[in-house]
């Protein structure tokens, strides 16, 4: 008979132990991730902890790729019970929780956000095409014979002759954010390719292509402004000729003294989100913790909170905070989910 290897088999009832009893340590409900989600999140931490008896949850700022990383660094009171975010999971990011021991995920897509580009209603109105917006912003652009060069442009009115005069200044989201992955693969990528010679480059060299359209200037036309939008809007206060790019919730909080820029021709408006007209219309998700379910406390009622009709529903507490809700089937498709606490897989993601 083989001998027991005693230490072996301490050290593995231990670590199992330090998981479970680690997590059942922490009474309180901790969220990371997306400053775009977090106002919403934080108003179902809000609701959560007034109705269901348990510690309102902590909601972290940490942008979508930050919230990623902690999410799924592993299992425990160390690491977050669930995560915002401004776009869906990639899947390298589900690939590196299933090796740290995050198995069980389960998936809440809250809703439709337009990423928009707004401005100081003090300042001058102005309509972007994708291509405009991409030529302001790139680090490098196609000249006259369609080489490559760095971005001459330092006025609006240096792409277009109809365009303000007026110095181009653009604030935006950090890398580590997921409204930045946003701006480059919805408007940006877009843009490039309503540009003749980036198009055509685009079937010769789609690496040289991508990374155009991925790699911003850093000569002050682009400002890294922070994951917190409102320092955005602060800023877009101070200055009518900059401009913002953030969710459509931010535009429609701040109403009275931004505009958003229409794109394309369309506006950032919310039936034109809902329609899938606006080129910015993203979705929205909020990432659950399954092996956390039932070890912290209310878990599971955060979740069921999240996709209750009062909260996600056409009048709920979410859409008046500023949320494009889903259509009802879908909607309540995702409540089905939640409530049986499906695990995601792989399969969907890119």
């Amino acid at each position: 008979m083989k001998p027991i290897n005693l230490a072996k088999t301490f050290a593995l009832v231990a670590a199992g132990t330090l998981v479970a009893g680690a997590a059942s340590a922490r009474d309180q409900i901790r969220v990371v991730g997306s400053s775009t989600v977090y106002p919403f999140t934080t108003t179902v931490a809000e609701q959560v902890g007034k109705s269901a008896g348990i510690k309102t949850p902590v909601v972290e700022s940490t942008g979508t790729g930050g919230g990623m990383k902690l999410f799924c660094a592993g299992v425990g009171v160390g690491h977050p019970d669930a995560t915002n975010a401004s776009r869906r999971m990639k899947k390298s990011e589900f690939e590196m929780c299933q090796k740290n021991g995050v198995k069980d995920i389960v998936e809440i897509n809250i809703g439709f956000d337009g990423l928009t580009v707004a401005q100081s209603k003090q300042g001058t109105p102005i309509k972007l095409s994708l291509a405009q917006l991409l030529l302001a912003v790139a680090k490098e652009v196609p000249d006259a014979s369609g080489k490559l060069i760095p971005n001459p442009n330092k006025n609006w009115s240096d792409i277009d002759k109809s365009l303000p005069n007026t110095k181009i200044e653009v604030l935006g989201p950090p890398p580590t954010s997921g409204t930045r992955d946003s701006f480059h693969e919805l408007l940006l990528e877009k843009g490039a390719e309503q540009i003749p010679a980036l198009a055509a480059l685009k079937k010769k060299d789609s690496k040289a292509f991508d990374k155009v359209w991925k790699t911003l200037r850093e000569d002050g036309a682009y400002v890294e402004a922070g994951e917190n939008d409102n320092v955005i809007v602060a800023k877009l206060e101070a200055n009518k000729n900059a401009f913002g790019v953030f969710g459509y919730s931010f535009l429609e909080e701040n109403a009275a003294k931004l505009r958003g820029v229409p794109l394309n021709g369309v506006a950032p408006e919310f039936e034109n989100i809902t329609s899938g007209k606006y080129p910015g219309a993203r979705r929205m998700y909020v990432y659950i913790k399954k092996q956390h379910v039932g070890v912290v406390p209310g878990l599971d009622k955060f979740a069921a909170e999240y996709v209750s009709p009062k909260a996600l529903g056409e009048d709920g507490y979410l859409a008046k905070k500023g949320l494009v809700t889903l259509p009802k089937s879908e909607a309540d498709a995702v409540r089905k989910s939640i409530m049986q606490m499906q695990a995601m897989s792989a399969d969907p993601l890119s």
